[in-house]
């Protein structure tokens, strides 16, 4: 701890930020000398002095003061949507990895059981909980704790949330996953994606109105078409590209550079030039509405 207490404290003569210019800062930078502030996360104290101890941007609240990396694991929020992937089945519980520095937890109390019934669970219940949800299956669910560790409890009694069944799963950095009032959209390109706060998208074909309120207790598991998948491929290359470019993701940047990329093929949008050409395309659209 000496060690790093002196390159901080060398690297601040170095670095000579004042106090009202700091927006980013890296590891030992000073962020302010004024000793009546409130130190938040990604920041430390020598004497008076109060540093950096991540690479990000740094955010005031009043007298509070943190700095938010700009590349990090999700830091849950309790009502976030997030897609996540079964590790374990447990008592009473699933495991879950939702891309958190510690694995959520799925109880079994807070599941909806098949067809939305309303009960306490039984013995009975617990003996089938692999025959709902076994390892490696994908969820969307809710987040309905954080625990002061930071582990995540999670919930999926809305028959929205639940089981999902055919589709692509792609991670990108949850800073980049634009917090909406919804996070489910059907798109009128012909497919359905999940933006998880976490940093977990999920494509798959159009959720049919009879089949999107079951809870993933009903699947379907008929071959997926030609055209469909084609979609599903084009616009899992265009949430890359995205992510590449550094441009936030929600149902209008992902529909613009989907239309962008038309005139390209789906192999195309990952060469680096097509990439930047069709996101600047999008970003410009979504400039000129402000």
């Amino acid at each position: 701890m000496a060690d790093v207490r002196i390159i901080a404290a060398s690297s601040k003569k170095e670095t000579k930020l004042t106090d009202e210019s700091v927006s980013l800062v890296t590891p030992g930078d000073v962020i302010t000398h004024d000793a009546s502030v409130l130190r938040g996360h990604g920041t430390y104290m020598i004497e008076d002095r109060l540093l950096a101890s991540v690479a990000g941007a740094v955010e005031r609240v009043n007298k509070l003061i943190c700095v938010k990396p700009l590349k990090t694991r999700y830091n849950g929020e309790v009502g976030d949507v997030v897609v996540g992937r079964i590790l374990e089945v447990g008592q009473k519980r699933w495991r879950v990895e939702t891309n958190s520095r510690l694995d959520s937890i799925l109880l079994l109390s807070s599941v909806n059981l098949p067809g939305g019934e309303l009960r306490r669970r039984s013995e009975e219940d617990e003996r089938m909980m692999r025959s709902y949800l076994r390892e490696g299956d994908v969820i969307s669910a809710e987040v309905q704790q954080v625990f002061t560790e930071g582990s995540l409890s999670l919930h999926t009694r809305s028959l929205k949330y639940g089981k999902l069944g055919q589709g692509i799963l792609v991670q990108v950095s949850p800073s980049l996953v634009k917090r909406r009032k919804t996070h489910f959209h059907n798109l009128p390109c012909g497919a359905s994606v999940i933006l998880g706060n976490n940093g977990y998208v999920w494509i798959c074909p159009t959720i049919n109105e009879d089949t999107e309120n079951t809870g993933g207790f009903v699947q379907d598991m008929e071959p997926i078409c030609k055209a469909d998948r084609e979609v599903i491929a084009r616009l899992h290359n265009c949430l890359l590209a995205l992510a590449a470019h550094k441009l936030m993701l929600f149902d209008t940047s992902i529909l613009y550079t989907y239309e962008a990329s038309l005139k390209h093929q789906i192999k195309e949008i990952l060469l680096p030039e097509v990439a930047e050409e069709i996101v600047e395309t999008a970003r410009q659209r979504l400039d000129q509405e402000g």
